[in-house]
């Protein structure tokens, strides 16, 4: 990349006017990224093997912020780890099959300098906009790392949003909690249950790190109650040794989607008995359809199934409004509690700071589904919003790479014919 206002390409040569570009702006000779997490860096790998030069943008100041800086200890991969490897570079053989945070984090640094990736950190985007007369993005961005913030704009012609789905947490508006007294934190800053130990917990939310979060802080002495306001499909990890979601995998290669959810759910019922009879109610929808049309997770259960069975986890209700020191459940019961975690998910950033409205929704997601929502229109993509994991991102990423490459050789290759075709000119002249 150049500062576009000292050396811009000839094959924008109009550029040049003040209208268009301010004194602080670069020319990226590749597409612009948006987003150091796995998606990202999956992107970024796959245009370094193909030559075609990018940026990556990071508000952060690391790469995968979001497993590094906002994930509890006791995390590990719910899948296999052959399912959440990233393209063209495998786990090392010597990781176990459902490798813990740190050696995801570990992984995701060794793939990093493996493929010489340098993420530009501490660099918030503000805004991206696309302008159609030029055929170019303008992206906005405040550099935090030094003594003083930088504004900086980018001029690309590709724009790749990889923040993902997970981008900001969720906390959603209850009555009465600015009464309540004690501690409140959402899932994302909490590490460990061994500051808890002993107090009596309302974790909100039954999700996988609701679930997770209610079984370390069992496991750390403490007394957890979990909000369950509405149903979920609760499935064992493994059955007979193998993985639940490998098993679903291979079986949708024979079989229709609605037979695998049926037997999914036969699977489950003759592991874990009945979930309803402890407050755990499944839905009307099989678990993969479920999560195909709404994105909505099962939980793949890793203990906190038997900790509902025994009574160490409690089952509540939904939350009608706190109080000192106490909460009010939908169903007229109080409960006394210390601390209150927000398990309540997290959504997309997009827009936020995207002024595009075609290939993505209001929610910050794309409008079409996997596998068609990873390319909009003007050389605009998307990576990491499959609702599919790990394993989602990298198809997408191969796609987006691979389709950025083709341009950009295109276009390298017409500006080489410009530029042979003016210097015979001169020679002809001279």
């Amino acid at each position: 990349m150049s500062s576009c206002c000292l050396n811009m390409p000839n094959m924008f040569p109009t550029l040049a006017s003040e209208a268009f570009l301010s004194s602080r702006c670069i020319w990226v000779n590749g597409p612009v990224i948006v987003g150091a997490g796995p998606s990202g860096l999956a992107v970024g790998a796959g245009l370094k093997n193909q030559g075609v030069p990018f940026i990556i943008l990071e508000r952060a100041n690391c790469i995968a912020s979001l497993w590094q800086n906002r994930t509890y200890d006791r995390l590990k991969l719910h899948l296999p780890k052959q399912f959440c490897q990233l393209p063209n570079f495998p786990f090392p053989e010597d990781f176990p099959e459902y490798p813990t945070k740190y050696q995801f984090i570990s992984y995701l640094e060794s793939y990093t300098k493996h493929f010489d990736i340098n993420p530009h950190f501490n660099e918030t985007v503000q805004s991206a906009n696309y302008n159609a007369t030029f055929g170019l993005w303008r992206v906005k961005t405040i550099a935090t790392g030094g003594p003083n913030p930088i504004g900086v704009e980018y001029i690309c012609r590709w724009l790749v949003v990889a923040t993902g789905e997970n981008a900001e947490k969720v906390v959603p508006e209850f009555e009465g909690l600015q009464y309540f007294g004690g501690h409140v934190t959402h899932a994302c800053d909490y590490k460990s249950g061994q500051s808890y130990s002993g107090e009596r917990v309302l974790v909100v939310g039954c999700g996988n790190s609701g679930m997770e979060v209610s079984l370390d802080l069992c496991n750390h002495n403490a007394n957890p109650s979990m909000v369950v306001r509405s149903s979920v499909h609760v499935l064992p990890r493994e059955v007979l040794g193998k993985s639940t979601f490998e098993l679903a995998v291979s079986m949708m290669k024979w079989l229709p989607l609605w037979l695998v959810d049926k037997i999914l759910l036969i699977l489950a019922h003759l592991i874990l008995g009945n979930t309803e009879k402890y407050g755990l109610k499944r839905p009307r929808v099989g678990p993969l359809e479920l999560k195909n049309t709404a994105g909505k997770t099962p939980v793949l259960d890793i203990g906190a199934f038997q900790k509902i069975r025994s009574g160490e986890i409690k089952i509540v209700p939904g939350i009608k409004k706190f109080s000192r020191g106490r909460v009010e459940l939908v169903n007229g019961e109080t409960l006394e509690i210390e601390s209150v975690i927000l398990a309540t998910g997290y959504r997309s950033n997009v827009p936020s700071w995207l002024k595009e409205n075609e290939l993505f929704s209001s929610e910050g997601v794309p409008k079409n589904p996997f596998p068609n929502g990873w390319k909009g229109k003007g050389g605009l993509y998307a990576v990491g919003f499959t609702r599919r994991g790990l394993s989602g991102a990298s198809l997408d990423a191969i796609s987006v790479a691979h389709d950025i490459a083709k341009s950009w050789k295109e276009a390298t290759k017409q500006k080489k014919k410009s530029m042979a075709a003016r210097h015979r000119r001169c020679i002809s002249h001279f």
